[in-house]
């Protein structure tokens, strides 16, 4: 497989200092965040909040790609241009989530698997018509003393790698998501212990599955306690975060964009500062974020057209929070910096 056009993309999206955007939250996830905010969650008002996010001036500053839903990436901006057009007139690389969301597994009580392989690459193929060059598939793991099991572990890998290897096939860079939910009172040890397992077998499937590590990206979470254990400080977060990657993570992998998993949006960031801080990695470390990105702008706008600048200022000041972080060059003071 030529992976030269793959690897052309994957150099726009990991360039320094930016990361993504995450704005791909199927009706569900965004008809809650509207609730919060009064909205009510109608097409319309869905693309006019993608496009206070888009057309956010600076945002190429410090976004690179940013993750559309399926609806989305059909929508305009208010001057009729199409968003994965906007985007690349920007210079950020329109992306796509394409999995179908995640249900119970058969005969593992507790456990869940992510759809969505059937009819992949024709979806693919519909999808760079539509100006997306690459996609992402999120798995998610239960942790318990006993969860996830072995089955989940395997399956998910499995799914993963596969939806990797039609990607590939079909000219788009996939970004690899096994998130490691943080529902739940374990302590920072076991979600490290979980996460080495996962990743483990992950890297383990795609290798059966022929997919080239460096035309890929890696979008896993942070090792953490989960939300019932007290909180660990960023440099924790940090030291089991990098030895955990260290131990499963291949070299010839890019970049590692992280998912924010239910931190607050300063948390998200100081907690990839102190990753940066520990010096040169074999890989880019970068974010991914999604409601660590979108929440403060979300929370200026509230559905009101004239709120439309206070928000994007809002999403720019903490995409360019994020960016000094990844240079490991973030200070809290920054938060209040002017033209926040």
């Amino acid at each position: 497989m030529d992976t030269t056009q793959l690897q052309r993309t994957v150099a726009a999206m990991v360039q320094a200092p930016k990361g993504l955007l995450a704005a791909d939250e199927s009706p569900p996830t965004i008809a809650r965040r509207f609730a919060s905010i009064g909205v009510e969650s109608t097409e319309e008002n869905r693309r006019a909040w993608r496009n206070v996010l888009l057309g956010a001036p600076g945002l190429a500053d410090s976004v690179s790609g940013v993750i559309l839903y399926e609806e989305t990436l059909g929508q305009h901006s208010d001057d009729g241009t199409p968003f994965p057009q906007l985007l690349e007139q920007r210079g950020i690389v329109p992306g796509i989530k394409v999995d179908r969301g995640k249900v119970p597994l058969a005969n593992a009580p507790g456990d869940e698997i992510t759809e969505g392989l059937d009819g992949l690459a024709k979806r693919l193929q519909r999808y760079r018509e539509q100006g997306a060059r690459f996609a992402k598939w999120r798995a998610v793991y239960n942790v318990s003393p006993t969860l996830p099991g072995p089955l989940a572990v395997k399956e998910n890998a499995h799914a993963l790698a596969r939806y990797a290897a039609i990607c590939q096939q079909e000219g788009f860079v996939p970004i690899v998501e096994p998130e490691v939910l943080i529902d739940g009172d374990h302590a920072i040890e076991r979600c490290s212990e979980v996460t080495e397992q996962v990743l483990h077998a992950v890297f383990h499937a795609l290798h059966r599955q022929r997919v080239a590590l460096e035309a890929m990206l890696l979008k896993p979470s942070m090792v953490l306690p989960g939300k019932g254990s007290a909180k660990a400080s960023p440099e924790s977060v940090a030291r089991h975060t990098i030895a955990v990657l260290r131990r499963t993570v291949p070299a010839a992998v890019p970049g590692v964009f992280f998912l924010s998993g239910g931190q607050t949006p300063e948390e998200a960031t100081a907690n990839l500062d102190a990753m940066n801080r520990l010096g040169p990695q074999p890989w880019v470390l970068s974010f991914s974020y999604a409601r660590a990105l979108q929440e403060p702008a979300l929370a200026a706008w509230r559905g009101d057209p004239a709120n439309a600048a206070a928000a994007r200022r809002a999403l720019v000041h903490r995409a360019r929070m994020n960016a000094r972080a990844r240079e490991g060059r973030y200070e809290p003071a920054m938060e209040n910096e002017a033209g926040r």
